[in-house]
């Protein structure tokens, strides 16, 4: 089992606030002989007779001292996930929670704005210190 990142708890609450039902925490699933686990799944329910929207969403908290680093990282893991969900939960959408500082930082750089677009990596921006979701970036 994989270490909840430093905010995780965080991105928890402020999907609440925005009405999404946590359906998994985490989010397991296998794909062939490979498990996998996101750290939330999520619905938020549209109406009462018929289900919602459903996501998936791994977070990430980027505080180590190579930013780069983290991204590899987490840019690997998304798209694993997002390569194995297709297979398994295809109605399930796959987002990168990224923290607010680092969105308005390193998420700036010309090589990660290209990289998001090339991958087409769906991300969160959340505030931790607010517990509030700023941005959903499609």
């Amino acid at each position: 089992m994989s270490a909840k990142d430093a905010f995780h708890d965080a991105v928890k609450q402020a999907l609440q606030k925005e009405q999404w039902v946590i359906t998994d925490h985490p989010l397991r699933f296998k794909f062939g002989n490979v498990n996998f686990q996101v750290d939330l799944g999520a619905e938020q329910l549209i109406a009462a007779e018929r289900s919602g929207e459903k996501i998936a969403i791994e977070i990430k908290s980027f505080l180590n001292p190579s930013a780069i680093t983290d991204f590899y990282s987490a840019l690997g893991q998304f798209l694993s996930y997002r390569l194995a969900l297709e297979s398994i939960e295809p109605d399930r959408t796959l987002y990168l929670a990224v923290p607010l500082d680092s969105y308005q930082t390193f998420f700036q750089y010309e090589f990660t704005q290209t990289a998001i677009e090339r991958y087409q990596v769906l991300i969160i921006v959340y505030d931790p210190a607010n517990e509030a979701i700023v941005q959903w970036i499609n």
